[in-house]
Protein backbone atom coordinates (compact mmCIF):
# COMPACT_ATOMS: atom_id res chain seq x y z
CA UNK A 1 0.00 0.00 0.00
CA UNK A 2 1.20 3.52 -0.77
CA UNK A 3 1.90 6.17 1.83
CA UNK A 4 -0.67 8.57 3.24
CA UNK A 5 -2.76 9.88 0.37
CA UNK A 6 -2.52 13.67 -0.19
CA UNK A 7 -6.30 13.93 -0.34
CA UNK A 8 -6.97 11.95 2.81
CA UNK A 9 -8.13 13.45 6.05
CA UNK A 10 -5.72 13.20 9.02
CA UNK A 11 -7.73 10.27 10.43
CA UNK A 12 -6.84 8.26 7.36
CA UNK A 13 -10.32 8.25 5.84
CA UNK A 14 -10.84 9.54 2.33
CA UNK A 15 -12.24 13.05 2.27
CA UNK A 16 -14.60 11.98 -0.49
CA UNK A 17 -14.90 8.26 -1.03
CA UNK A 18 -16.75 7.01 -4.10
CA UNK A 19 -20.40 7.82 -3.43
CA UNK A 20 -22.51 5.37 -1.49
CA UNK A 21 -25.11 3.80 -3.73
CA UNK A 22 -28.56 4.71 -2.47
CA UNK A 23 -31.79 2.93 -3.38
CA UNK A 24 -34.17 4.57 -5.79
CA UNK A 25 -37.67 3.46 -6.51
CA UNK A 26 -39.22 2.50 -9.81
CA UNK A 27 -42.79 2.52 -10.99
CA UNK A 28 -44.89 -0.62 -10.85
CA UNK A 29 -45.55 -0.48 -14.59
CA UNK A 30 -41.80 -0.52 -15.28
CA UNK A 31 -40.69 -3.27 -12.91
CA UNK A 32 -39.02 -6.17 -14.60
CA UNK A 33 -38.70 -4.59 -18.05
CA UNK A 34 -34.95 -4.88 -18.00
CA UNK A 35 -34.60 -8.05 -15.93
CA UNK A 36 -33.22 -11.32 -17.24
CA UNK A 37 -36.29 -13.47 -18.05
CA UNK A 38 -34.31 -16.67 -17.47
CA UNK A 39 -33.57 -15.67 -13.88
CA UNK A 40 -37.15 -14.66 -13.18
CA UNK A 41 -38.43 -17.88 -14.71
CA UNK A 42 -35.98 -19.99 -12.69
CA UNK A 43 -36.89 -18.19 -9.49
CA UNK A 44 -40.61 -18.74 -9.88
CA UNK A 45 -40.93 -22.05 -11.74
CA UNK A 46 -38.48 -24.10 -9.71
CA UNK A 47 -38.41 -22.98 -6.05
CA UNK A 48 -36.06 -25.80 -5.05
CA UNK A 49 -33.52 -24.63 -7.64
CA UNK A 50 -33.58 -21.19 -6.04
CA UNK A 51 -32.50 -22.72 -2.75
CA UNK A 52 -29.88 -25.08 -4.17
CA UNK A 53 -28.11 -22.80 -6.66
CA UNK A 54 -26.22 -20.07 -4.74
CA UNK A 55 -26.42 -17.70 -7.71
CA UNK A 56 -30.20 -17.99 -7.86
CA UNK A 57 -30.38 -17.76 -4.06
CA UNK A 58 -28.40 -14.52 -4.15
CA UNK A 59 -30.67 -13.14 -6.88
CA UNK A 60 -33.79 -14.09 -4.91
CA UNK A 61 -32.53 -12.41 -1.73
CA UNK A 62 -31.60 -9.31 -3.70
CA UNK A 63 -34.99 -9.13 -5.44
CA UNK A 64 -36.93 -9.57 -2.19
CA UNK A 65 -34.82 -6.94 -0.43
CA UNK A 66 -35.02 -4.27 -3.13
CA UNK A 67 -38.06 -4.93 -5.31
CA UNK A 68 -40.76 -5.14 -2.65
CA UNK A 69 -40.22 -1.56 -1.40
CA UNK A 70 -39.98 -0.42 -5.01
CA UNK A 71 -43.49 -1.72 -5.66
CA UNK A 72 -45.08 -0.57 -2.42
CA UNK A 73 -43.70 2.98 -2.40
CA UNK A 74 -43.76 3.69 -6.13
CA UNK A 75 -45.70 6.62 -7.55
CA UNK A 76 -47.80 4.27 -9.68
CA UNK A 77 -49.07 2.40 -6.61
CA UNK A 78 -51.95 4.84 -6.18
CA UNK A 79 -54.77 2.29 -6.15
CA UNK A 80 -55.24 0.05 -3.11
CA UNK A 81 -52.31 1.84 -1.45
CA UNK A 82 -53.45 1.00 2.07
CA UNK A 83 -53.95 -2.66 1.19
CA UNK A 84 -50.46 -2.79 -0.31
CA UNK A 85 -48.93 -1.19 2.77
CA UNK A 86 -50.85 -3.47 5.13
CA UNK A 87 -49.86 -6.57 3.19
CA UNK A 88 -46.24 -5.49 3.11
CA UNK A 89 -46.16 -4.84 6.85
CA UNK A 90 -47.47 -8.35 7.50
CA UNK A 91 -44.51 -9.96 5.72
CA UNK A 92 -41.86 -7.28 6.17
CA UNK A 93 -40.22 -9.00 9.13
CA UNK A 94 -39.88 -12.20 7.10
CA UNK A 95 -38.23 -10.56 4.09
CA UNK A 96 -34.43 -10.42 3.72
CA UNK A 97 -32.74 -7.29 5.00
CA UNK A 98 -29.50 -5.51 4.18
CA UNK A 99 -27.59 -7.85 6.52
CA UNK A 100 -28.97 -10.90 4.69
CA UNK A 101 -28.01 -9.50 1.31
CA UNK A 102 -24.49 -8.60 2.44
CA UNK A 103 -24.17 -12.05 4.01
CA UNK A 104 -25.17 -13.65 0.70
CA UNK A 105 -22.49 -11.59 -1.06
CA UNK A 106 -19.88 -12.75 1.45
CA UNK A 107 -21.06 -16.33 0.90
CA UNK A 108 -20.36 -16.03 -2.84
CA UNK A 109 -16.85 -14.77 -2.07
CA UNK A 110 -16.35 -17.63 0.40
CA UNK A 111 -17.37 -20.18 -2.25
CA UNK A 112 -15.05 -18.45 -4.73
CA UNK A 113 -12.13 -18.83 -2.32
CA UNK A 114 -12.62 -22.26 -0.77
CA UNK A 115 -13.51 -24.01 -4.04
CA UNK A 116 -11.12 -22.01 -6.21
CA UNK A 117 -13.93 -20.82 -8.46
CA UNK A 118 -13.46 -18.41 -11.33
CA UNK A 119 -15.34 -15.15 -10.77
CA UNK A 120 -15.92 -14.84 -14.50
CA UNK A 121 -17.35 -18.37 -14.51
CA UNK A 122 -19.68 -17.60 -11.61
CA UNK A 123 -20.91 -14.47 -13.36
CA UNK A 124 -21.84 -16.63 -16.36
CA UNK A 125 -23.48 -19.32 -14.22
CA UNK A 126 -20.74 -21.97 -14.17
CA UNK A 127 -18.93 -23.39 -11.15
CA UNK A 128 -15.58 -23.94 -12.81
CA UNK A 129 -12.28 -23.97 -10.98
CA UNK A 130 -9.55 -21.53 -11.95
CA UNK A 131 -7.52 -24.36 -13.53
CA UNK A 132 -8.28 -24.85 -17.24
CA UNK A 133 -8.61 -28.64 -17.06
CA UNK A 134 -10.79 -28.88 -13.98
CA UNK A 135 -14.33 -30.19 -14.29
CA UNK A 136 -17.18 -28.13 -12.80
CA UNK A 137 -17.76 -28.81 -9.10
CA UNK A 138 -21.49 -28.28 -9.61
CA UNK A 139 -23.66 -28.31 -12.75
CA UNK A 140 -27.06 -26.71 -12.06
CA UNK A 141 -30.10 -27.79 -14.03
CA UNK A 142 -30.52 -24.17 -15.16
CA UNK A 143 -27.47 -22.11 -16.03
CA UNK A 144 -28.28 -18.60 -14.87
CA UNK A 145 -25.63 -15.98 -14.24
CA UNK A 146 -25.35 -12.66 -12.45
CA UNK A 147 -26.12 -9.14 -13.65
CA UNK A 148 -23.79 -6.15 -13.62
CA UNK A 149 -25.67 -4.81 -10.60
CA UNK A 150 -25.26 -8.16 -8.80
CA UNK A 151 -21.50 -8.07 -9.40
CA UNK A 152 -21.34 -4.47 -8.23
CA UNK A 153 -23.06 -5.32 -4.96
CA UNK A 154 -20.67 -8.20 -4.21
CA UNK A 155 -17.69 -5.98 -5.04
CA UNK A 156 -19.10 -3.15 -2.94
CA UNK A 157 -19.43 -5.42 0.12
CA UNK A 158 -15.74 -6.30 -0.22
CA UNK A 159 -14.82 -2.67 -0.90
CA UNK A 160 -16.58 -1.43 2.24
CA UNK A 161 -14.40 -3.72 4.40
CA UNK A 162 -11.14 -2.75 2.67
CA UNK A 163 -10.92 -6.12 0.91
CA UNK A 164 -9.56 -4.96 -2.44
CA UNK A 165 -8.58 -8.48 -3.53
CA UNK A 166 -12.24 -9.38 -3.91
CA UNK A 167 -13.55 -5.93 -4.79
CA UNK A 168 -11.28 -5.70 -7.84
CA UNK A 169 -12.31 -9.11 -9.20
CA UNK A 170 -16.05 -8.48 -8.84
CA UNK A 171 -16.02 -4.81 -9.86
CA UNK A 172 -14.05 -5.74 -13.00
CA UNK A 173 -16.93 -8.01 -13.99
CA UNK A 174 -19.46 -5.30 -13.13
CA UNK A 175 -17.65 -2.76 -15.29
CA UNK A 176 -17.46 -5.20 -18.19
CA UNK A 177 -21.17 -5.99 -18.06
CA UNK A 178 -22.18 -2.34 -17.61
CA UNK A 179 -20.07 -1.41 -20.65
CA UNK A 180 -21.92 -3.98 -22.77
CA UNK A 181 -25.33 -2.65 -21.76
CA UNK A 182 -24.49 1.05 -21.53
CA UNK A 183 -27.35 3.20 -22.76
CA UNK A 184 -30.05 0.64 -22.02
CA UNK A 185 -32.04 1.12 -18.82
CA UNK A 186 -32.61 -1.73 -16.42
CA UNK A 187 -35.14 -0.73 -13.73
CA UNK A 188 -33.74 -3.31 -11.30
CA UNK A 189 -30.24 -1.77 -11.29
CA UNK A 190 -29.36 0.22 -8.19
CA UNK A 191 -25.91 1.08 -9.57
CA UNK A 192 -24.35 2.23 -12.84
CA UNK A 193 -21.20 2.04 -14.93
CA UNK A 194 -20.03 5.26 -13.28
CA UNK A 195 -20.47 3.72 -9.81
CA UNK A 196 -18.51 0.63 -10.81
CA UNK A 197 -15.69 2.62 -12.43
CA UNK A 198 -15.51 4.92 -9.40
CA UNK A 199 -15.15 2.11 -6.87
CA UNK A 200 -12.87 0.03 -9.10
CA UNK A 201 -10.49 2.95 -9.66
CA UNK A 202 -10.16 3.58 -5.94
CA UNK A 203 -9.71 -0.17 -5.30
CA UNK A 204 -6.80 -0.25 -7.74
CA UNK A 205 -5.29 2.82 -6.10
CA UNK A 206 -5.51 1.24 -2.66
CA UNK A 207 -3.94 -1.90 -4.13
CA UNK A 208 -1.00 0.18 -5.36
CA UNK A 209 -1.79 0.28 -9.08
CA UNK A 210 -1.92 4.06 -9.61
CA UNK A 211 -1.67 3.95 -13.42
CA UNK A 212 -4.76 1.76 -13.77
CA UNK A 213 -6.63 3.88 -11.23
CA UNK A 214 -5.83 6.88 -13.42
CA UNK A 215 -7.04 5.11 -16.57
CA UNK A 216 -10.36 4.12 -14.97
CA UNK A 217 -10.86 7.62 -13.54
CA UNK A 218 -10.38 9.10 -17.00
CA UNK A 219 -12.98 6.71 -18.36
CA UNK A 220 -15.33 7.82 -15.57
CA UNK A 221 -14.87 11.46 -16.62
CA UNK A 222 -15.90 10.54 -20.15
CA UNK A 223 -19.39 9.90 -18.71
CA UNK A 224 -19.36 12.51 -15.94
CA UNK A 225 -16.82 15.20 -16.93
CA UNK A 226 -17.84 17.68 -14.22
CA UNK A 227 -17.32 15.39 -11.21
CA UNK A 228 -14.98 17.49 -9.05
CA UNK A 229 -13.87 14.72 -6.74
CA UNK A 230 -12.75 12.45 -9.57
CA UNK A 231 -11.11 15.41 -11.32
CA UNK A 232 -9.08 16.01 -8.14
CA UNK A 233 -8.20 12.32 -7.99
CA UNK A 234 -6.94 12.40 -11.58
CA UNK A 235 -4.65 15.35 -10.76
CA UNK A 236 -3.26 13.52 -7.70
CA UNK A 237 -2.77 10.26 -9.61
CA UNK A 238 -0.78 12.17 -12.26
CA UNK A 239 1.36 13.82 -9.59
CA UNK A 240 2.15 10.48 -8.00
CA UNK A 241 3.18 8.97 -11.33
CA UNK A 242 5.30 12.01 -12.22
CA UNK A 243 7.12 11.66 -8.90
CA UNK A 244 8.01 8.11 -9.86
CA UNK A 245 5.69 6.39 -7.40
CA UNK A 246 6.08 2.67 -8.10
CA UNK A 247 3.01 1.02 -9.54
CA UNK A 248 2.17 -2.46 -8.35
CA UNK A 249 1.32 -4.80 -11.21
CA UNK A 250 1.42 -8.23 -9.54
CA UNK A 251 -1.92 -9.60 -8.29
CA UNK A 252 -3.00 -9.06 -4.71
CA UNK A 253 -2.73 -11.90 -2.23
CA UNK A 254 -6.02 -13.20 -0.89
CA UNK A 255 -6.65 -11.94 2.66
CA UNK A 256 -6.82 -14.48 5.48
CA UNK A 257 -9.42 -12.64 7.54
CA UNK A 258 -9.87 -15.41 10.13
CA UNK A 259 -6.09 -16.09 10.37
CA UNK A 260 -6.57 -19.75 9.49
CA UNK A 261 -3.20 -21.52 9.66
CA UNK A 262 -4.36 -24.71 7.89
CA UNK A 263 -6.23 -22.92 5.09
CA UNK A 264 -4.54 -24.63 2.15
CA UNK A 265 -5.04 -28.16 3.51
CA UNK A 266 -8.63 -27.36 4.48
CA UNK A 267 -9.52 -26.01 1.04
CA UNK A 268 -7.84 -28.92 -0.76
CA UNK A 269 -9.97 -31.37 1.21
CA UNK A 270 -13.13 -29.40 0.49
CA UNK A 271 -12.36 -29.41 -3.23
CA UNK A 272 -12.10 -33.19 -3.49
CA UNK A 273 -15.02 -34.12 -5.78
CA UNK A 274 -16.48 -36.99 -3.73
CA UNK A 275 -15.00 -36.42 -0.32
CA UNK A 276 -11.97 -38.52 0.52
CA UNK A 277 -9.83 -40.10 -2.16
CA UNK A 278 -9.95 -43.86 -2.49
CA UNK A 279 -7.86 -45.26 0.37
CA UNK A 280 -5.33 -48.01 0.00
CA UNK A 281 -6.38 -51.39 1.37
CA UNK A 282 -6.37 -51.38 5.15
CA UNK A 283 -7.42 -54.49 7.07
CA UNK A 284 -9.23 -52.45 9.73
CA UNK A 285 -11.28 -50.30 7.34
CA UNK A 286 -14.19 -52.68 6.94
CA UNK A 287 -17.98 -52.68 6.88
CA UNK A 288 -20.01 -54.69 9.36
CA UNK A 289 -23.36 -55.14 11.04
CA UNK A 290 -23.00 -54.15 14.72
CA UNK A 291 -25.17 -54.88 17.74
CA UNK A 292 -22.58 -53.65 20.26
CA UNK A 293 -24.05 -56.06 22.78
CA UNK A 294 -27.26 -54.02 22.94
CA UNK A 295 -30.72 -55.65 22.82
CA UNK A 296 -31.89 -52.46 21.11
CA UNK A 297 -29.91 -53.42 18.00
CA UNK A 298 -30.59 -57.17 17.85
CA UNK A 299 -33.41 -57.02 15.30
CA UNK A 300 -31.88 -54.17 13.29
CA UNK A 301 -28.09 -54.02 13.64
CA UNK A 302 -26.26 -50.82 12.83
CA UNK A 303 -24.58 -50.65 9.42
CA UNK A 304 -21.07 -49.61 10.39
CA UNK A 305 -18.31 -48.48 8.04
CA UNK A 306 -14.87 -47.81 9.51
CA UNK A 307 -13.64 -44.63 7.84
CA UNK A 308 -10.37 -44.15 9.72
CA UNK A 309 -8.58 -45.67 12.69
CA UNK A 310 -6.33 -42.69 13.59
CA UNK A 311 -8.41 -40.85 14.58
CA UNK A 312 -11.18 -43.35 15.15
CA UNK A 313 -14.00 -42.32 12.79
CA UNK A 314 -16.95 -44.56 11.93
CA UNK A 315 -19.89 -43.95 9.60
CA UNK A 316 -23.26 -45.57 10.37
CA UNK A 317 -25.41 -45.85 7.25
CA UNK A 318 -29.22 -45.46 7.38
CA UNK A 319 -28.94 -44.38 11.00
CA UNK A 320 -32.15 -42.37 10.80
CA UNK A 321 -35.20 -42.56 8.54
CA UNK A 322 -36.46 -39.85 6.20
CA UNK A 323 -39.53 -39.34 8.38
CA UNK A 324 -37.43 -38.99 11.54
CA UNK A 325 -35.10 -36.51 9.84
CA UNK A 326 -38.02 -34.36 8.69
CA UNK A 327 -39.55 -34.44 12.18
CA UNK A 328 -36.33 -33.25 13.79
CA UNK A 329 -35.89 -30.47 11.21
CA UNK A 330 -39.49 -29.41 11.76
CA UNK A 331 -39.07 -29.32 15.54
CA UNK A 332 -35.89 -27.25 15.34
CA UNK A 333 -36.97 -24.87 12.57
CA UNK A 334 -38.91 -22.32 14.67
CA UNK A 335 -36.05 -22.09 17.20
CA UNK A 336 -33.08 -21.66 14.86
CA UNK A 337 -30.69 -18.84 15.76
CA UNK A 338 -27.26 -17.79 14.52
CA UNK A 339 -24.67 -20.29 15.79
CA UNK A 340 -22.03 -19.09 18.26
CA UNK A 341 -18.53 -20.20 19.22
CA UNK A 342 -16.63 -20.25 22.50
CA UNK A 343 -14.42 -17.22 23.07
CA UNK A 344 -12.66 -17.57 26.40
CA UNK A 345 -15.40 -17.91 28.98
CA UNK A 346 -18.06 -16.40 26.71
CA UNK A 347 -19.83 -17.35 23.49
CA UNK A 348 -20.14 -15.10 20.48
CA UNK A 349 -20.93 -15.02 16.75
CA UNK A 350 -17.98 -15.45 14.37
CA UNK A 351 -17.39 -15.17 10.64
CA UNK A 352 -15.61 -18.54 10.65
CA UNK A 353 -18.85 -20.26 11.67
CA UNK A 354 -21.88 -19.40 9.55
CA UNK A 355 -24.96 -21.46 10.35
CA UNK A 356 -28.13 -21.49 12.44
CA UNK A 357 -28.78 -23.92 15.27
CA UNK A 358 -31.31 -24.98 17.87
CA UNK A 359 -31.30 -27.41 20.81
CA UNK A 360 -33.83 -30.18 21.39
CA UNK A 361 -34.43 -32.02 24.66
CA UNK A 362 -35.32 -35.71 24.51
CA UNK A 363 -38.72 -34.75 25.91
CA UNK A 364 -39.45 -32.60 22.84
CA UNK A 365 -40.82 -35.53 20.82
CA UNK A 366 -40.80 -39.35 20.84
CA UNK A 367 -38.57 -39.28 17.74
CA UNK A 368 -35.88 -37.37 19.65
CA UNK A 369 -36.13 -39.82 22.55
CA UNK A 370 -35.82 -42.81 20.20
CA UNK A 371 -32.82 -41.23 18.49
CA UNK A 372 -31.09 -40.73 21.83
CA UNK A 373 -31.64 -44.39 22.67
CA UNK A 374 -30.18 -45.40 19.31
CA UNK A 375 -27.10 -43.23 19.85
CA UNK A 376 -26.59 -44.75 23.29
CA UNK A 377 -26.90 -48.28 21.91
CA UNK A 378 -24.43 -47.73 19.07
CA UNK A 379 -21.82 -45.89 21.13
CA UNK A 380 -22.29 -47.81 24.37
CA UNK A 381 -22.08 -44.53 26.26
CA UNK A 382 -24.27 -43.02 28.97
CA UNK A 383 -26.37 -40.16 27.57
CA UNK A 384 -28.34 -39.35 30.72
CA UNK A 385 -28.07 -35.74 31.94
CA UNK A 386 -25.57 -34.28 32.64
CA UNK A 387 -23.37 -36.77 30.79
CA UNK A 388 -24.41 -35.52 27.35
CA UNK A 389 -25.65 -32.26 25.86
CA UNK A 390 -29.05 -31.78 24.28
CA UNK A 391 -29.37 -32.63 20.60
CA UNK A 392 -28.11 -29.69 18.54
CA UNK A 393 -29.73 -29.24 15.12
CA UNK A 394 -27.75 -27.12 12.66
CA UNK A 395 -28.74 -25.65 9.31
CA UNK A 396 -26.01 -24.60 6.89
CA UNK A 397 -27.57 -22.51 4.14
CA UNK A 398 -25.93 -20.69 1.25
CA UNK A 399 -22.15 -20.88 1.78
CA UNK A 400 -22.68 -22.07 5.36
CA UNK A 401 -19.50 -23.43 6.91
CA UNK A 402 -17.45 -23.97 10.06
CA UNK A 403 -13.71 -23.54 9.68
CA UNK A 404 -11.26 -26.05 11.29
CA UNK A 405 -11.95 -26.53 14.99
CA UNK A 406 -12.04 -29.09 17.78
CA UNK A 407 -15.27 -30.26 19.36
CA UNK A 408 -13.53 -30.78 22.70
CA UNK A 409 -12.44 -27.87 24.86
CA UNK A 410 -8.78 -26.90 24.65
CA UNK A 411 -8.91 -24.65 27.72
CA UNK A 412 -10.26 -25.20 31.23
CA UNK A 413 -11.97 -21.80 30.90
CA UNK A 414 -14.24 -23.11 28.15
CA UNK A 415 -18.02 -22.82 28.73
CA UNK A 416 -18.18 -26.61 28.19
CA UNK A 417 -16.95 -27.16 31.73
CA UNK A 418 -19.99 -25.39 33.17
CA UNK A 419 -21.89 -28.68 32.83
CA UNK A 420 -19.63 -30.13 35.56
CA UNK A 421 -19.31 -33.33 33.52
CA UNK A 422 -15.84 -32.94 32.04
CA UNK A 423 -14.81 -32.51 28.44
CA UNK A 424 -16.53 -33.79 25.30
CA UNK A 425 -15.31 -37.35 24.91
CA UNK A 426 -17.19 -38.18 21.70
CA UNK A 427 -19.23 -36.68 18.85
CA UNK A 428 -22.14 -38.16 16.91
CA UNK A 429 -23.08 -36.09 13.86
CA UNK A 430 -26.13 -37.10 11.83
CA UNK A 431 -26.70 -35.89 8.27
CA UNK A 432 -30.38 -34.98 8.08
CA UNK A 433 -30.33 -33.92 4.43
CA UNK A 434 -28.45 -34.30 1.16
CA UNK A 435 -26.73 -31.48 -0.74
CA UNK A 436 -25.99 -30.98 -4.42
CA UNK A 437 -22.33 -30.08 -3.85
CA UNK A 438 -19.93 -29.17 -1.06
CA UNK A 439 -20.58 -29.45 2.65
CA UNK A 440 -18.14 -32.30 3.37
CA UNK A 441 -16.72 -32.87 6.84
CA UNK A 442 -12.95 -32.46 6.45
CA UNK A 443 -10.49 -33.86 9.00
CA UNK A 444 -7.52 -31.59 8.39
CA UNK A 445 -4.71 -33.21 10.37
CA UNK A 446 -5.70 -36.73 9.25
CA UNK A 447 -6.03 -35.63 5.58
CA UNK A 448 -9.41 -37.11 4.69
CA UNK A 449 -12.97 -35.90 4.29
CA UNK A 450 -16.42 -37.45 4.48
CA UNK A 451 -19.08 -36.24 2.02
CA UNK A 452 -22.64 -35.52 3.09
CA UNK A 453 -24.59 -38.81 3.11
CA UNK A 454 -28.25 -38.35 3.96
CA UNK A 455 -29.47 -40.23 7.06
CA UNK A 456 -25.96 -41.44 7.95
CA UNK A 457 -24.27 -40.75 11.30
CA UNK A 458 -20.59 -39.98 11.79
CA UNK A 459 -18.96 -40.96 15.11
CA UNK A 460 -15.52 -40.13 16.48
CA UNK A 461 -13.66 -39.96 19.79
CA UNK A 462 -12.54 -36.45 20.72
CA UNK A 463 -10.36 -37.56 23.64
CA UNK A 464 -7.75 -40.25 24.11
CA UNK A 465 -8.38 -42.80 26.85
CA UNK A 466 -6.05 -40.81 29.11
CA UNK A 467 -8.32 -37.76 28.76
CA UNK A 468 -6.03 -35.73 26.52
CA UNK A 469 -7.51 -34.09 23.43
CA UNK A 470 -7.03 -35.96 20.16
CA UNK A 471 -5.31 -33.43 17.88
CA UNK A 472 -6.09 -35.54 14.81
CA UNK A 473 -9.80 -34.71 15.21
CA UNK A 474 -9.27 -31.15 13.95
CA UNK A 475 -12.15 -30.92 11.49
CA UNK A 476 -14.27 -28.50 9.52
CA UNK A 477 -17.64 -28.20 7.81
CA UNK A 478 -16.82 -27.24 4.22
CA UNK A 479 -19.03 -24.49 2.76
CA UNK A 480 -22.25 -25.65 1.16
CA UNK A 481 -21.71 -25.05 -2.55
CA UNK A 482 -25.23 -26.01 -3.61
CA UNK A 483 -28.12 -27.16 -1.46
CA UNK A 484 -29.36 -26.92 2.10
CA UNK A 485 -27.40 -28.90 4.69
CA UNK A 486 -28.94 -30.05 7.97
CA UNK A 487 -27.09 -31.99 10.67
CA UNK A 488 -27.82 -33.06 14.24
CA UNK A 489 -24.96 -33.15 16.75
CA UNK A 490 -24.84 -35.14 19.96
CA UNK A 491 -21.88 -34.32 22.19
CA UNK A 492 -21.14 -36.81 24.96
CA UNK A 493 -19.01 -35.86 27.97
CA UNK A 494 -16.36 -37.89 29.76
CA UNK A 495 -17.99 -38.12 33.19
CA UNK A 496 -20.26 -41.14 33.45
CA UNK A 497 -18.22 -43.08 30.91
CA UNK A 498 -15.51 -44.32 33.29
CA UNK A 499 -16.57 -47.98 33.02
CA UNK A 500 -17.91 -47.73 29.46
CA UNK A 501 -14.62 -46.47 28.02
CA UNK A 502 -12.05 -47.19 30.74
CA UNK A 503 -8.47 -45.99 30.79
CA UNK A 504 -5.82 -48.12 29.11
CA UNK A 505 -2.82 -49.74 30.74
CA UNK A 506 -0.77 -47.58 28.38
CA UNK A 507 -0.73 -44.05 29.87
CA UNK A 508 -0.02 -42.59 26.41
CA UNK A 509 -3.17 -44.06 24.84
Amino acid sequence: MLGLCPWLEPDGLPRSLPPQTTPWFHGVSQLGQGSDPRRVRALHQDPQASVDNPLLAFSLIKRLYSDWPNVIYSEEATENTQALHDGFQEVEQELPGAEDLDGAARALMRLQDVYGLSVKGLVHGTFQGTGATRTPLYSPSRRVGLSADDCFHVGKVAYDTGDYYHSIAWLEEAVGLFRLSYGSWNPEDRSSLEDALDHLAFSYFMAGNVSHALSLSREFLHYDPSNRRVLRNVVKYKELLEKGTPTRTEPLLRPNSTHLQSRDAYEELCQRPRGQSAPQHHPHLVCSYETNGSPFLLLQPAKKEMVQTQPYVALYHDFISDAEAETIKGLAGPWLQRSVVASGEEQQKAEYRISKSAWLKDTAHPVVRALEQRIGAVTGLDLRPPYAEYLQVVNYGMGGHYEPHFDHATSRKSPLYRMKSGNRIATVMIYLSAVEAGGSTAFIAANFSVPVLKNAALFWWNLHRNGAGASATLHAACPVLAGDKWVANKWIHEYGQEFRRPCSTDPQE
